[in-house]
C-alpha cells in the first residue's frame, strides 16, 4: 500500500503523473490521509484547482482509496517529525510513520525527512 500526498493524488486523478510516478502507482494499492480530502475541498474553493470536487467520477474515484483517519497517534506523531512546515504536509508524513506506508510525494521537505517512509 502507498500513501499519496495531495498533489500526487491530483495529479493522478488528471492523469498528469511523471512515468516513474505511473509505474510506482499502478503496482500498488493507494491510500490518503483523511487531511487530503479536505485540502482538495480547500483547493477547489481556493480556486486553486479546476477539480470538480462535486462530480460523480470524482467523488466515486475518492470512494475507491482508502482513508487513514486524523487518529491522536497521528496527530502527535505530526509534532514530533524532523520536518516542520505545512500542517496538512505533517499530517500526512505522519500518516505515513504510524502506519508504516511509504509516501508518494515531491515535496522537497516531506522528501528530506529521515523518518517518513518515502515509496522507491
Amino acid at each position: 500500500m502507498l500513501n499519496l500526498d495531495t498533489h500526487i493524488l491530483l495529479h493522478a486523478l488528471g492523469g498528469r503523473l511523471t512515468a516513474r510516478e505511473r509505474a510506482l502507482l499502478s503496482g500498488d494499492t493507494w491510500s490518503i490521509s483523511a487531511i487530503v480530502r479536505w485540502e482538495i475541498c480547500k483547493l477547489h474553493q481556493l480556486g486553486r484547482i479546476v477539480l470538480d470536487v462535486d462530480d460523480a467520477d470524482v467523488t466515486r474515484a475518492l470512494a475507491r482509496i482508502h482513508t487513514w483517519p486524523l487518529s491522536w497517534e497521528v496527530c502527535r506523531e505530526s509534532c514530533r517529525l524532523d520536518i516542520k512546515g505545512d500542517p496538512a504536509d505533517e499530517l500526512i508524513g505522519a500518516t505515513s510513520v504510524v502506519h508504516g506506508v511509504p509516501l508518494v510525494t515531491r515535496d522537497r521537505r516531506l522528501r528530506r525527512s529521515k523518518r517518513i517512509p518515502l515509496a522507491a
